[in-house]
């Protein structure tokens, strides 16, 4: 099973972008996929998720601007953008849910299969 997140980009803040996650070896319909992202000298912090059940969970610092939605037929999942801001900047990254457990779907140390990231840059 490998992740390959794509689509990041240098974009101006109130800018947006769509961030794709891409499996092969696997199927996410089954699956719990988060986004998180990593600023330089911070810690990896978790952004979005889709669960299993398809249900969303959000960040609070993106709720209401970023929407994580998949595409089953593609065996993707998106990160959809929106009024980005400077503090945005980081690399992003997918990764699957392996602890299957609701009260995890937050937690970075619940994921693995991590994907390379894909650096957005949102300038002011």
């Amino acid at each position: 099973v490998q992740l390959q997140a794509f689509g990041g980009g240098l974009v101006q803040a109130g800018d947006s972008l769509t961030l794709s996650c891409v499996a092969s070896g696997r199927t996410f319909s089954a699956s719990t996929v988060g986004w998180f992202r990593q600023a330089p000298g911070k810690e990896r912090e978790f952004v979005a998720a889709r669960w299993r059940s398809g249900n969303t969970y959000y960040a609070d610092s993106v709720k209401g601007r970023f929407t994580i939605s998949g595409d089953n037929a593609k065996n993707t999942v998106y990160l959809q953008m929106n009024s980005l801001k400077p503090e945005d900047t980081a690399v992003y990254y997918c990764a699957v849910n392996v602890r299957g457990i609701l009260s995890t779907v937050r937690s970075v140390s619940a994921y693995g299969t991590w994907g390379q990231g894909t650096q957005l840059t949102v300038s002011s």
